[in-house]
C-alpha cells in the first residue's frame, strides 16, 4: 500500500519538474507557462523518512514539493526567506496570490515555498482520492470520502506519521537541505506559526528571523483551542455592535427565519455572520446588514455572501490549491481539541447561546480519522528564538488577540521578541492588512524601528 502510494504521488509530481534528477536542485517549473503568477518559478520534489524516529530499515518516505521564486532585480540576493502555509491542510498554493505584496516586503529575498505533507503536490494521506488525476483533483468529491477513510484505517502507522512533529522535521529538513548563501528568514501564518514553533523545539535549525502572522494561541491554553472556536468568534462579532444592536439581533435570532433568509443564511444566521467576520471590508457592515435585515431587506446580505465568496475564490488559483480535509481532521482532532469527548449536543448550546457561531467545534464530534496521541513537545516553548516579529489584529476570529498576546509573553523568554498589533485587523495580516503587514515585515528584516501599533488604510 504505501509502496503504491508512493508511486502514485511520483506520477502525479513528476510533470510539474521539467527534468528528471531534481529532487535535491530547483528547476523550471512545467506549469509555470499555465499560470502568469507562477512565471519564473523553480520545482523540486525532496524524499524524506516518513517516521524520523524509525531505523533507516524501517523507515518509508514521503515526497515534499517546494516551489521557489527567485528575488526580482536582484543578481545576489540577500537570502532566502521559507514561507509555512496555515491549516492544518492548506498547501503553499495559498501563498502565491500574496506574491505581489511579499516581493514588497522581501524585495531581495527568494521566497521558498514548501506543501506540508498531506497538501498540495506532497505526498498525500489518501493517495488515490487526493491524486491530481481523481475526478475532482486534490480536493475530495463526496463519494471519495468513504475509500479515504477506510485507506486511512487500513494503515493506521502511516496515517499516525502524519503529525505536527513530523511535520516540523520535514521543514527543518528542506531548509537545512536547500538553504543557499545569506540569510534564512521564515514567515509562517495561522497553524504555520504552531508549525515553526514546533519545529524550533523538535528539529533546531539555524536561522536568522521568524515572522509570525496570526499566532495561535498557547497550546496549553484550552480555552483558545478549536473546540471553542464559537466562543472566539462570538467575541469578535460582539465588539462590532452597541448594546442596543446586539439586542436588536438577539430578537431577529429568536424570530423563525423567513424563506428568504433561511436560503440565504442556510438557516443559520449564527454560522453565516460569523462567516462574514474574516474579511475586514465585509466585516464592518455587519451593523447595517443586521439594521436591513430587521427591515425585510436581505440585498445587503447577499451582496455580503456574494463578496466573500469572490474573495475566497481569489485564494483557490491553482489545482493545488484545495486544502486537504483528511489532514485537518486528524491534526485538529488529535493536537488541537481539548475536549475528545465533545458531543453535539454541547456544540448545539454553546451555539444557541451565540450570536455568531463556528462550524469548526462540530467537525471535531465522532471525527472517523484515526487520530494519534500528542507527543511530548505539545505546550512546550522552544528555549530559543531567533529574533522574532509577531503581527496580529485586535478583531481576529481565527487565532484570538489575547491568545497571541499570551503566547507572546511566553515565547519573550526565548528570545528578541517584538510585537505589531493592528488596530481591527482580522486572520491572516499579510492578505487582509497588506500595508501594515509590508510596513513592519520591511522593518523587520531591515532591522529598522518597528511600529508597535498600526491601522490600515494609515501609514505603516
Amino acid at each position: 500500500m504505501v509502496k503504491l502510494f508512493i508511486g502514485v504521488v511520483a506520477l502525479a509530481t513528476a510533470w510539474l519538474v521539467s527534468s528528471e534528477g531534481a529532487a535535491r536542485d530547483f528547476q523550471p517549473c512545467a506549469d509555470a507557462k499555465d499560470f502568469p503568477g507562477l512565471a519564473g518559478s523553480l520545482c523540486t520534489v525532496t524524499s524524506v523518512p516518513l517516521q524520523p524516529s524509525a531505523s533507516d530499515t524501517e523507515s518509508q518516505t514521503v515526497a515534499l514539493f517546494v516551489r521557489k521564486f527567485l528575488a526580482e532585480g536582484h543578481r545576489q540576493p540577500r537570502g532566502q526567506l521559507w514561507l509555512v502555509a496555515g491549516g492544518p491542510g492548506e498547501s503553499g498554493a495559498s501563498l502565491y496570490p500574496l506574491l505581489p505584496t511579499l516581493r514588497r516586503a522581501f524585495p531581495a529575498y527568494d521566497l521558498v515555498i514548501p506543501d506540508h505533507r498531506g497538501t498540495g503536490y506532497s505526498s498525500k494521506l489518501c493517495a488515490e482520492q487526493e491524486s491530481p488525476e481523481s475526478p475532482d483533483g486534490i480536493a475530495l468529491a463526496g463519494e471519495e470520502w468513504g475509500p479515504c477513510v477506510g485507506a486511512l484505517h487500513s494503515n493506521v502507522a502511516r496515517t499516525q506519521a502524519f503529525t505536527i512533529t513530523n511535520a516540523a522535521r520535514d521543514l527543518s529538513a528542506l531548509i537545512t537541505r536547500h538553504r543557499a548563501g545569506g540569510e534564512v528568514q521564515v514567515y509562517a501564518v495561522s497553524y504555520g506559526t504552531q508549525l515553526a514553533l514546533r519545529m524550533l523545539l523538535a528539529a533546531p535549525v539555524t536561522i536568522d528571523g521568524l515572522i509570525l502572522d496570526g499566532l495561535v494561541p498557547p497550546e496549553s491554553a484550552a480555552q483558545w483551542d478549536l473546540s471553542h472556536r464559537t466562543a472566539v468568534v462570538d467575541a469578535v462579532g460582539r465588539q462590532l455592535l452597541t448594546p442596543q444592536q446586539t439586542q436588536n439581533y438577539r430578537a431577529l435570532l429568536n424570530t423563525p427565519q423567513s424563506p428568504e433568509l433561511a436560503s440565504l443564511s442556510g438557516g443559520d444566521l449564527h454560522r453565516t455572520m460569523g462567516s462574514l467576520l474574516a474579511w475586514p471590508a465585509v466585516r464592518d457592515r455587519i451593523p447595517q446588514l443586521l439594521e436591513a435585515l430587521a427591515k425585510h431587506d436581505f440585498a445587503p446580505l447577499a451582496v455580503a455572501i456574494a463578496d466573500v465568496r469572490r474573495l475566497s475564490a481569489g485564494l483557490a488559483l491553482y489545482p493545488q490549491s484545495p486544502p486537504s480535509l483528511p489532514l485537518v481532521s486528524l491534526i485538529s482532532g488529535s493536537e488541537n481539541n481539548a475536549r475528545p469527548d465533545l458531543t453535539r449536543a454541547v456544540v448545539a448550546e454553546e451555539a444557541n447561546d451565540a450570536l455568531f457561531t463556528s462550524t469548526i467545534p462540530g467537525l471535531l464530534v465522532n471525527s472517523p480519522i484515526p487520530l494519534y496521541s500528542r507527543d511530548g513537545y505539545f505546550g512546550q516553548t522552544p528555549p530559543w528564538l531567533p529574533r522574532t516579529l509577531i503581527i496580529h489584529g485586535t478583531l481576529d476570529p481565527n487565532t484570538p488577540y489575547e491568545g497571541a498576546r499570551a503566547h507572546a509573553a511566553l515565547l519573550a523568554a526565548a528570545g528578541d521578541v517584538h510585537v505589531t498589533t493592528v488596530d481591527r485587523g482580522a486572520h491572516f495580516l499579510a492578505l487582509i492588512a497588506p500595508h501594515c503587514f509590508i510596513g513592519a515585515a520591511s522593518a523587520f528584516v531591515q532591522h529598522a524601528r518597528l511600529p508597535e501599533r498600526c491601522a490600515e488604510g494609515s501609514a505603516p
